[in-house]
């Protein structure tokens, strides 16, 4: 008999799983463990549970301790009814180097809340979907700096979902997708991909900007489609565990880039992508809730202007439909508002944070901006920028000052 140290806490999650899982549980698995936060809102992920200390012979497995955190070590995990029955072919392990063994993973994927978001657009969409545990990929498109990845990612945090977030590249291939064979300490170690690794551990699995794929990502078409998968290298199948589902973020709808602000962008295999059975288009949020996203950001820094922050999401939202009608080149998305504010609250000078996180542009384009904000803001002038080699001629002062 073993023993684990219980707080208030553990208690909690052990006797809220004893009530929905029956009184004669011993020991309990990740798809057993999201029943129990699904039947207590409120109820937070217990990583102490998916621990080595707790972790079962059985991969995904682990002893529930009683109250008084007692367990037995040697329980057979298959006498305890799990919710579902793991099985795995094993057809060719002869293949497979002596030497391996799997990489460690982390107890918990579920993701941390992002102090100060603000749900809006496709957001009770995405939950819907996650909530419902059933598969049923999505494809989410739209600009840059919208908030796509964040709103997937903060949909898992929200409910309490593991989240397993892969970037796609161009070089992308097999191997990083699904794993492959690792050195460490001189010997071979096979090591899951973040697609495998989702697909075991009933994770979502985001494929962040698909669109930049070459055809190496069909090797995903099974995946998509609810199906388990064969690693050929290890011989061995993989079937995907309940409540696993894959969201893909582009730029495009995966028909490339034809104005140029996409490079990189690839025409995507229409097979490929007809096995999305929905495509959200995301845009920029609204005014207002812009406005919050501002508001929040600056509170993390105990700051308060809303002038300021109204006049930012004037000065975007005038850009963004100038942009549309064809009248620049550029737009200023969401993510470069929150940059701004970043910069303000560093700097505590609005023009100077605008002109900073603008300078990516080329100069026309650039003094065009922010011309333009000093006519949405009158309190404000160019001139201002004035105080930023101000600065740097004082600190020169200081560096000549202390010489000797």
């Amino acid at each position: 008999m073993k023993v684990v140290k219980m707080n208030e806490k553990r208690k909690e999650f052990v006797t809220c799983a004893l009530d929905v899982l029956g009184p004669d549980l011993k020991v309990i698995n990740r798809e057993s463990i999201h029943k129990v936060l699904d039947a207590y809102d409120g109820l937070k992920f217990p990583s102490w549970l998916v621990s080595k200390e707790l972790r079962t012979n059985e991969r995904g497995a682990y002893h529930v301790p009683s109250l008084d955190g007692k367990f037995e070590k040697d329980v057979d995990s298959n006498v305890n009814q799990l919710s579902v029955k793991k099985t795995e072919v094993i057809t060719a392990v002869a293949m497979a180097p002596k030497a391996i063994e799997v990489l460690e993973e982390q107890d918990s994927y579920v993701p941390e809340k992002f102090e100060g978001y603000v749900p809006w657009g496709n957001f009770n969409m995405i939950r819907d979907v996650i909530k419902s545990r059933i598969f049923y990929p999505i494809f989410i498109t739209g600009m840059s700096g919208n908030g796509k990845t964040l709103m997937a990612k903060e949909v898992c945090a929200k409910l309490k979902r593991e989240f397993v977030r892969a970037n796609i590249t161009i070089e992308t291939d097999e191997d990083d997708l699904l794993g492959g064979f690792r050195l460490l300490n001189g010997e071979t170690v096979w090591h899951d991909g973040p697609v495998v690794m989702a697909m075991k551990r009933g994770a979502i699995l985001l494929l962040d900007e698909i669109d930049l794929a070459s055809n190496k990502i069909m090797a995903l078409q099974p995946i998509l489609e609810g199906s388990s998968i064969y690693l050929k290298k290890i011989g061995k199948w993989v079937h995907p565990a309940p409540g696993f589902n894959v969201i893909a973020t582009a730029n495009t709808k995966g028909q490339g880039s034809d104005d140029g602000r996409f490079i990189g962008t690839n025409v995507m295999n229409e097979s490929f992508l007809e096995r999305f059975p929905v495509t959200i288009e995301q845009t920029y949020p609204t005014n207002k809730i812009e406005e919050k996203i501002l508001v929040n950001e600056l509170g993390k820094q105990d700051k308060v202007d809303e002038p300021f922050v109204k006049n930012l999401v004037k000065w975007a939202d005038v850009i963004r439909k100038t942009f549309m009608d064809g009248g620049v080149d550029e737009i200023i998305s969401t993510r470069r508002l929150v940059h701004i504010i970043g910069a303000f609250c560093i700097f505590d000078n609005k023009m100077k944070a605008i002109e900073m996180c603008v300078s990516r542009f080329d100069t026309e384009t650039k003094d065009s901006f922010l011309d333009l904000y000093t006519k949405v803001d009158a309190g404000v002038s160019v001139e201002d920028l004035m105080s930023k080699s101000d600065d740097n001629s004082d600190d020169d002062d200081d560096e000549e000052d202390m010489s000797f």
